[in-house]
């Protein structure tokens, strides 16, 4: 197959940590056709949609990881699979290559499937599952965001839109910081923001749940680093060895079907103690971690359901 991979600089990425990398390097292993471009490299030309690309070579060298052809303008109305995969923020820049990626609905197979990762950001979807999430507030009034931290004490806040961890705070019930911490996220963005109770279980670890097509293929759990409540790997947090748990199983079998049902084939949920935070369809990772763990080829599972798609 034809394969090209809109995702950020492939040059930057870890070969031990990076799915993307991990899924290229399965895709060569099969004997498929690389291209590596940049979401700037993107556009829309007089009825086609166009990349400046570059053929890829993937190889596992720290540093190194892959060889780049020069760069050249392909059509990606004739490959067979295009992959979604640069990292949020989820900005308007994210969005339009969402709308650009869905013109070529009838000719590829994108993945994640670019309608709905524009309708499912991952702090939205759990919308649709409240009896599985914890009790949660989004918005940009304060007034709104105070009567929720009064009410709950404890409190998660973040950007609507953030990734990564970055701009995450817990403020607990003697915290004074809100006001303050409004005005600085208002005064740059024009977002609303996410706010959670606080969910003591994240001491014990962030669970991430890998979903192939919407079947779980297996855990890891992220443990916070001392002094920290975020849990992700990008701040700090340390990867675990676990089991799915029934209520693990629960939150899967309750959102499996629409996460397949809407072309959404390689997503990673959060799970701390029994409640789902996150439905993360964008870029999520945690492939080469769960593959070291439980020895199983999650890469492979992926491709697998791609390749019966076509």
């Amino acid at each position: 197959m034809k394969i090209a991979f809109q995702m950020d600089p492939i040059g930057a990425v870890d070969i031990d940590a990076d799915s993307s990398f991990r899924l290229a390097e399965e895709a060569q292993a099969r004997g498929h056709e690389l291209f590596f471009y940049g979401p700037d490299q993107l556009a829309y030309q007089e009825g086609r949609v166009t990349a400046r690309a570059q053929e890829m070579t993937i190889q596992r060298v720290a540093g190194d990881p892959a060889i780049l052809g020069p760069e050249h303008e392909v059509d990606l109305g004739e490959f067979d699979v295009v992959w979604l995969r640069q990292d949020p923020p989820f900005d308007m820049h994210y969005i339009t290559s969402t709308h650009l990626l869905d013109r070529l609905r009838d000719k590829v197979l994108v993945v994640n499937d670019p309608f709905w990762v524009r309708n499912y950001p991952e702090k939205l979807l759990v919308l649709d599952f409240p009896e599985l999430t914890p009790p949660t507030t989004i918005a940009r009034d304060l007034r709104t965001i105070k009567a929720f931290k009064e009410k709950h004490g404890d409190v998660i806040l973040k950007p609507l839109y953030g990734n990564g961890g970055a701009g995450v705070f817990r403020l607990d019930a003697n915290d004074r910081n809100l006001t303050s911490l409004h005005e600085l996220f208002t005064g740059f963005s024009r977002e609303p923001l996410i706010v959670q109770k606080f969910l003591p279980d994240v001491s014990n670890g962030d669970k991430r749940v890998i979903l192939v097509d919407g079947e779980p293929v297996g855990a890891i759990n992220r443990v916070p680093a001392e002094g920290e409540t975020r849990s992700n790997m990008h701040v700090g947090g340390r990867p675990e060895k676990i089991s799915l748990s029934e209520r693990d199983l629960e939150i899967c079998a309750a959102i499996g079907p629409l996460l397949k049902e809407k072309g959404q084939i390689f997503v990673g949920i959060d799970v701390i103690g029994d409640y789902l935070t996150e439905i993360n369809v964008t870029s999520p990772t945690g492939i080469q971690e769960l593959e070291r763990f439980d020895g199983v080829n999650v890469a492979g599972k992926i491709w697998d359901a791609i390749e019966a798609k076509l």
